[in-house]
């Protein structure tokens, strides 16, 4: 493959989102010259949340008896733990202050990605998006129908992984993308078949976005030109084929 030029740009809105408003034609907004049908738009999952409304407030919750006995455990307010509880389908680690949890849309993650950061209060806390997957082709209409073009989208969170330490940004939703590019039965270099090798293309994109914005930047938007290569017309399969089948997850058993 012959050389190329990949850039992430960080979007500035001009406003804090609230229930209603429409994402798409804030990226429009944000992105000041046209965009083009083979860019990839990276969203943080917070601000698409905040437009769903996808927030709880501690002050309406409250917290059951398994809530109760998990914060006195760690340490916690029950309310959030309420919220997490919720939100989650299993629990899988209970421990040292650390819930990991499978969330309903079956993502295995931390507090079933229920967030306290960069909220409107103290009191509030951020869920993720009910269906990731429908919002970027929600948003990916939006934009289509504010500029005449539709780039691809890529809803993202912060994960921690199970083998290494800190986090790295992942596409919890995703559309006019190929989340995933396939190279078992293609050769290496050296001519031997591969036979694992899937590269998770929407995860690498989120992670790299991630590093042309601070996490306390409030640019939830960036732009991606130079991967046209892997934008599709059709929506796709979206996030939900990068998530591993539990039998085959060995943390989960």
């Amino acid at each position: 493959m012959s050389e190329q030029t990949i850039s992430f740009t960080a979007l500035d809105p001009s406003q804090e989102f609230q229930s209603g408003d429409s994402i798409g034609a804030a990226v429009v907004a944000a992105a000041h010259e046209p965009l083009l049908p083979d860019e990839i738009l990276v969203i943080s999952h917070k601000s698409v949340s905040k437009a769903e409304g996808r927030t709880r407030l501690l002050g309406d919750v409250v917290p059951g008896e398994e809530a109760m006995r998990i914060a006195a455990a760690q340490d916690r307010d029950p309310r959030h733990v309420q919220v997490i509880l919720d939100e989650t389908e299993q629990i899988l680690r209970d421990e040292h202050g650390v819930l990991i949890c499978v969330t309903k849309h079956g993502f295995v993650c931390a507090n079933a990605g229920v967030d306290a950061s960069n909220t409107a209060g103290s009191d509030e806390v951020v869920l993720l998006p009910l269906d990731p997957d429908a919002s970027a082709v929600r948003i990916r209409n939006e934009i289509r129908d504010a500029s005449g073009t539709a780039p691809a989208v890529v809803i993202t969170d912060s994960f921690g992984r199970a083998w290494r330490v800190a986090q790295v940004d992942v596409a919890i939703g995703c559309a006019g993308i190929s989340p995933i590019e396939d190279w078992r039965g293609k050769l290496d270099r050296a001519g031997r078949e591969l036979a694992a090798t899937e590269i998770a293309i929407a995860d690498a994109v989120a992670a790299a976005a991630d590093l042309a914005r601070s996490k306390d930047s409030g640019q939830p938007f960036v732009r991606v030109s130079g991967l046209g290569r892997y934008v599709t017309k059709a929506d796709g399969p979206g996030a939900q084929v990068l998530l591993r089948q539990a039998h085959q997850d060995l943390f989960r058993r």
